[in-house]
């Protein structure tokens, strides 16, 4: 050890000082010569500001995350909710008053994604008009509404009513869900809080046959009312989005809010100031600014990746999963499909939570498209050397929808040679690699890129794209498949497979790591970086 008596100034620099310090040190100073006091020595003269992510309490956020994707469960559970009913009601022992037909029976379960698509439309007035928080708790109004209709019916219009409600409600959440997250979670979490919107629908749609296998059909009605009357009940409680009230003028509510997210020990003003920074930058948005490469070119990226979703084939491929497994030497009772399904879709999304942030958006936009270019391509090949007898094609769209799943086994099974265990295969590695990429990200990028003065509108158009594509899609699929079989429409999956991996390398930026206003801030200057000089002096 070496003592030395010195008088001596210091000259110390800091963020936390407003100007040059100069200290007057007239004293005995004990000087260590081991690493650990030399290190100490210098932490003294430099300090470090201790990582924000270091006291950041998450579990608050956690908690507001899972009450808003409570909606989501519903949005899973009433999405597949026809798939134990239908047999019910189209069998011999259902009410006479409540008995379908096929086409009665096609209709309860597309109006669905027509009242999605209404949901979304309305979500864009919403959003905007009442804030992400009550959008999603006014979506409980078309469901409970919707549900109590399910299960006390006594006519058909009741049952369609009571479809189209449900939907409706899950446009509302599927618009709104995914922003209020993006918008209070931290940028070190929003990637894998990101997935929670699909993890949860998956749980929903799980939770719905799980309860089918004990449950009859108007107490599945009840159940499904459950989760939208807790998400009302938790959500009461949470935060509004502190985006959302400073873009109000509400400045005190919205470092309440923030504070309450991020912890209490947690610096909350740099975040803050890049909020304040990103609105100010905002106004409101006329015809004539969405020309504007900050407004257009995230919007398209997002209505462009919904587009795209839909058109990879996900929903007719679902719609028509039994009978691409008739294909197969396997034999599988339908039950155990929607089991496969379902598992398949919990894990690769669960992946696909674990590694967002860890491998970023991009990477995993890749391995998805990757994997479905491989398995529609597979499906192309083993669909064209089959042997193809054409069906008579219908009229209209209700009576393309008129054939119910079995009668489309039947015909797979007349019509074409057994393909082996190859077309299951590759429809899980298809489901697996959508489940990982496409499925949970386009959400999460909406939510990202999408501009603060347009996200809450432009989300809602989305939604509406993408179920409207999934509407017509389904119709354009039954119709290829009549008139030229599987062959064309898995073909047109394999290019659209492509395309994806194109537009995911020219279109989508990397936003991991990223908060919002560094996001907002690539499409208005071309940089993720932010001129902090320039967010002092407007906070000035």
């Amino acid at each position: 050890m070496l003592a030395t008596s010195f008088a001596t100034t210091v000259l110390i620099s800091s963020q936390t000082l407003p100007h040059w310090t100069y200290l007057r040190l007239d004293r005995t100073t004990v000087v260590q010569s081991s690493c650990a006091d030399m290190d100490e020595g210098r932490s003294l003269l430099n300090p470090r500001e201790p990582s924000p992510e270091a006291t950041f309490n998450k579990s608050k956020l956690f908690l507001a995350v899972f009450a808003a994707v409570l909606g989501n469960f519903n949005f899973g559970y009433s999405l597949v909710y026809p798939s134990p009913v239908l047999p019910v009601l189209q069998g011999p022992d259902a009410d006479p008053r409540l008995r379908m037909d096929t086409s009665q029976a096609a209709l309860f379960g597309s109006i669905y994604m027509l009242g999605v698509a209404c949901g979304g439309l309305g979500a864009m007035l919403l959003n905007d008009l009442i804030g992400r928080k009550l959008s999603i708790m006014v979506s409980a109004i078309p469901s409970a509404i919707g549900y109590l209709l399910l299960g006390g019916a006594t006519e058909l219009w009741m049952l369609h009513l009571g479809r189209f409600l449900t939907g409706v409600a899950g446009g509302v959440t599927a618009a709104s869900i995914p922003v209020y997250i993006s918008e209070i979670s931290h940028k070190s979490l929003r990637g894998a809080l990101g997935t929670c919107p699909q993890i949860t629908a998956v749980f929903g749609a799980l939770a719905l046959y799980a309860l089918g296998l004990v449950l009859p059909w108007r107490w599945l009605a009840v159940a499904g009312g459950v989760p939208a009357l807790l998400m009302v009940l938790l959500l009461v409680f949470m935060p509004y989005s502190p985006r959302r009230l400073l873009s109000l003028d509400r400045a005190e509510q919205a470092e309440r809010a923030l504070h309450w997210l991020r912890g209490a020990d947690y610096d909350i003003q740099s975040e803050l100031d890049a909020i304040k920074h990103s609105i100010r930058l905002q106004s409101r948005v006329s015809w004539y600014e969405l020309a504007k490469p900050v407004y257009y070119r995230p919007i398209l990226i997002s209505v462009g990746m919904r587009f795209l979703q839909q058109l990879t084939g996900i929903s007719p491929i679902l719609v028509y999963l039994e009978p691409i497994f008739s294909q197969s030497n396997v034999s599988l009772e339908p039950r155990y499909d929607a089991a496969i399904v379902g598992l398949v879709r919990l894990v690769s999304v669960s992946l696909a939570a674990v590694l967002m942030d860890k491998a970023g958006r991009k990477a995993l936009l890749y391995t998805s498209s990757f994997l479905m270019f491989l398995a529609t391509l597979t499906l192309t090949v083993t669909s064209h050397t089959t042997p193809y007898q054409p069906r008579p094609t219908p009229q209209n769209f209700t009576a393309s929808m008129e054939r119910n799943l079995h009668s489309d086994v039947t015909w797979l099974a007349s019509n074409q040679t057994p393909a082996g265990p190859i077309p299951i295969i590759s429809v899980v590695i298809f489901i697996f690699g959508y489940a990982m990429g496409w499925g949970p990200i386009t959400w999460l990028l909406m939510s990202e890129v999408l501009p603060l003065g347009v996200r809450g509108v432009a989300s809602g158009l989305c939604v509406t794209v993408s179920w409207l594509t999934a509407f017509v899609l389904t119709d354009a699929f039954t119709h290829l498949v009549d008139s030229y079989g599987l062959y064309v429409p898995y073909s047109i999956f394999t290019v659209v497979c492509v395309v994806c991996l194109l537009f995911t390398a020219w279109c989508v930026p990397e936003t991991r790591g990223r908060s919002l206003e560094e996001i907002e801030n690539y499409f208005r200057a071309r940089r993720f970086t932010i001129n902090h000089d320039h967010v002092n002096a407007l906070a000035t």
